[in-house]
Protein backbone atom coordinates (compact mmCIF):
# COMPACT_ATOMS: atom_id res chain seq x y z
CA UNK A 1 0.00 0.00 0.00
CA UNK A 2 1.41 3.37 -1.09
CA UNK A 3 2.06 5.83 1.93
CA UNK A 4 0.44 9.00 2.36
CA UNK A 5 3.10 11.08 1.58
CA UNK A 6 2.94 9.31 -2.20
CA UNK A 7 -1.08 9.99 -2.42
CA UNK A 8 -0.07 13.94 -1.54
CA UNK A 9 2.69 14.09 -4.40
CA UNK A 10 -0.22 12.29 -6.66
CA UNK A 11 -2.70 15.00 -5.67
CA UNK A 12 -0.59 18.19 -5.98
CA UNK A 13 0.42 16.82 -9.55
CA UNK A 14 -2.94 16.05 -10.58
CA UNK A 15 -3.75 19.26 -9.48
CA UNK A 16 -0.86 21.10 -11.05
CA UNK A 17 -1.69 19.18 -14.44
CA UNK A 18 -5.34 20.18 -14.37
CA UNK A 19 -4.27 24.34 -14.11
CA UNK A 20 -1.75 23.93 -16.96
CA UNK A 21 -4.39 22.46 -19.27
CA UNK A 22 -6.98 24.78 -17.86
CA UNK A 23 -4.49 27.79 -19.40
CA UNK A 24 -3.85 26.07 -22.23
CA UNK A 25 -7.64 25.83 -23.08
CA UNK A 26 -8.07 29.39 -22.43
CA UNK A 27 -5.17 30.79 -24.81
CA UNK A 28 -6.04 28.31 -27.10
CA UNK A 29 -10.28 30.06 -27.19
CA UNK A 30 -8.37 33.36 -27.05
CA UNK A 31 -6.30 32.47 -30.30
CA UNK A 32 -8.82 30.46 -32.46
CA UNK A 33 -11.20 33.46 -31.84
CA UNK A 34 -8.44 36.05 -32.59
CA UNK A 35 -9.61 37.48 -29.33
CA UNK A 36 -6.31 39.29 -29.14
CA UNK A 37 -6.97 41.58 -32.21
CA UNK A 38 -11.08 42.59 -31.42
CA UNK A 39 -9.68 45.38 -29.12
CA UNK A 40 -7.45 48.20 -29.28
CA UNK A 41 -4.90 48.35 -26.57
CA UNK A 42 -5.93 51.63 -25.07
CA UNK A 43 -9.26 50.18 -24.20
CA UNK A 44 -7.88 46.96 -23.15
CA UNK A 45 -6.01 48.63 -20.41
CA UNK A 46 -8.81 51.16 -19.52
CA UNK A 47 -10.98 47.78 -19.32
CA UNK A 48 -8.52 46.05 -17.15
CA UNK A 49 -7.92 48.89 -14.97
CA UNK A 50 -11.43 49.42 -14.30
CA UNK A 51 -11.69 45.99 -12.90
CA UNK A 52 -9.61 47.38 -9.90
CA UNK A 53 -10.70 50.95 -9.38
CA UNK A 54 -14.01 52.01 -8.82
CA UNK A 55 -15.01 53.56 -11.97
CA UNK A 56 -16.62 52.91 -15.59
CA UNK A 57 -15.66 52.00 -18.81
CA UNK A 58 -15.78 54.87 -21.74
CA UNK A 59 -18.48 54.83 -24.13
CA UNK A 60 -16.51 53.41 -26.73
CA UNK A 61 -14.78 50.93 -24.55
CA UNK A 62 -17.68 49.75 -23.84
CA UNK A 63 -18.55 49.14 -27.49
CA UNK A 64 -15.27 47.05 -28.19
CA UNK A 65 -15.54 44.97 -24.90
CA UNK A 66 -19.41 44.23 -26.39
CA UNK A 67 -17.96 43.27 -29.57
CA UNK A 68 -15.27 41.16 -28.03
CA UNK A 69 -18.32 38.62 -27.09
CA UNK A 70 -18.41 36.37 -24.80
CA UNK A 71 -16.54 33.68 -26.21
CA UNK A 72 -13.49 36.33 -25.49
CA UNK A 73 -14.27 37.90 -22.54
CA UNK A 74 -14.87 34.88 -20.24
CA UNK A 75 -11.05 33.06 -21.08
CA UNK A 76 -9.56 36.52 -20.21
CA UNK A 77 -10.99 36.34 -17.30
CA UNK A 78 -10.37 32.85 -16.69
CA UNK A 79 -6.52 33.85 -17.65
CA UNK A 80 -6.14 36.92 -15.07
CA UNK A 81 -7.62 34.88 -12.60
CA UNK A 82 -5.00 32.25 -13.50
CA UNK A 83 -2.07 34.84 -13.29
CA UNK A 84 0.04 34.73 -10.18
CA UNK A 85 0.14 38.28 -10.67
CA UNK A 86 -3.33 38.26 -9.05
CA UNK A 87 -3.54 35.63 -6.60
CA UNK A 88 -3.80 37.99 -3.79
CA UNK A 89 -7.23 39.17 -5.26
CA UNK A 90 -10.59 38.50 -4.84
CA UNK A 91 -11.70 36.49 -7.23
CA UNK A 92 -15.48 36.95 -6.75
CA UNK A 93 -14.94 40.76 -6.58
CA UNK A 94 -12.98 40.56 -10.08
CA UNK A 95 -15.87 37.70 -11.90
CA UNK A 96 -18.53 40.37 -10.32
CA UNK A 97 -16.98 43.59 -11.77
CA UNK A 98 -16.28 41.48 -15.16
CA UNK A 99 -19.85 41.34 -15.63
Amino acid sequence: MASPNVYSVLVVLFLTCGAVMATKENDQIIKENNCETKMGLPCVLEDFTSIFNIRSIPNKCCGELVVLGKVCHSPFVKRTLENPLFKDLNPATIIAKSI
